[in-house]
């Protein structure tokens, strides 16, 4: 068991553990060895869900926007 200082220094490890990795990738169908622009995440963060809104012709869904939230806050 880790002690609670490098709980702290690992906190992204276990709030990403349960997500799979490069799901945003294949919802938006960007290459994984490129990289998700900033600006694109913001666009899919707010963009409302109720009318059908797309972004790179994708539909925005309330998973995909969880990823995208998930993604800005880890490049903090």
């Amino acid at each position: 068991m880790l002690e609670e200082k490098e709980m702290r220094k690992y906190w992204v490890r276990e709030a990403f553990k349960g997500h799979k990795k490069g799901a945003l990738h294949r919802q938006l169908d960007i290459p994984q060895d490129r990289k998700i622009g900033k600006t694109l995440l913001r666009k899919i963060k707010n963009t409302p869900l109720h009318q059908g809104r797309k972004v790179r012709g994708h539909l925005v869904t309330r998973l995909m926007k969880k990823r995208a939230v998930a993604a800005l806050n880890a490049n903090q």
